[in-house]
């Protein structure tokens, strides 16, 4: 005789565990603390990643790598964070690699690196 899932007993979640999923969903904006947990996990999930050489989780190939290498860290970091976050920080850190080694390669052919002011602050 088997159970539906619908009704498998499951002990009701507290406010804590309805807050961060509500978080998670994007239904409520992250508090500060709530920012700086997803910041370190994202950042413990990156030095996890740097570690082993890996760049792109957003492929099948590189989200089965960054699985068998930092399990963990993975989970912490989807757990902690938004999942639109999750998404924008593992698409922005594949550019931000691609950017520097671009640079790198750029600077190596004799190009000259040129401070750029990117805000509308005046300078003083």
């Amino acid at each position: 005789m088997g159970l539906l899932p619908g009704f498998l007993s499951t002990a009701p979640k507290s406010e804590a565990e309805k807050r961060a999923d509500e978080v998670r969903t994007g239904a409520v904006a992250p508090t500060r603390a709530e920012r700086a947990r997803c910041w370190a996990a994202r950042d413990a999930f990156y030095a996890c990643l740097d570690a082993h050489g890996i760049v792109d989780t957003l492929n099948s190939e590189g989200r089965a790598a960054a699985a068998r290498a930092c399990p963990a860290e993975g989970a912490a970091f989807e757990r902690d964070c938004a999942a639109q976050w999750v998404t924008y920080f593992k698409k922005w850190r594949v550019q931000d690699i691609q950017k520097k080694a671009r640079l790198k390669e750029l600077e190596a052919q004799g190009a000259t690196r040129m401070d750029v002011q990117t805000d509308f602050t005046p300078r003083r």
